[in-house]
């Protein structure tokens, strides 16, 4: 199913802590399929970031494979994976 950016961070968002699954383009250029969820409060330290990362169009998830916080870029998202189903996002550019 395609969809936009905009639709694919409110399907991110809605998973409300399930474990979904993301297509990504890393900084350096590499594809990189992450199982992760939302709302994990472990290993967080309390101080807080430094910036707000909605501003760079990232979405703060815990990577479940590497057991750290990481970011889904949502400019360079390819695709997601929600209860079985899978989303790919379409190209805005154009």
């Amino acid at each position: 199913m395609q969809i936009t950016k905009d639709k694919a961070k409110k399907h991110i968002y809605a998973t409300n802590g399930k474990i979904f699954s993301a297509v990504f383009i890393k900084k350096d250029g590499e594809r990189r399929l992450m199982n992760c969820r939302l709302n994990v409060k472990k290993y967080v330290k309390g101080v807080g970031r430094k910036f707000k990362p909605s501003d760079k169009g990232l979405i703060g998830v815990f990577d479940l494979q590497k057991d750290q916080h990481r970011f889904i870029n949502l400019n360079t998202l390819e695709s997601l994976k929600i209860n079985g189903v899978e989303y790919n996002i379409k190209n805005e550019d154009k």
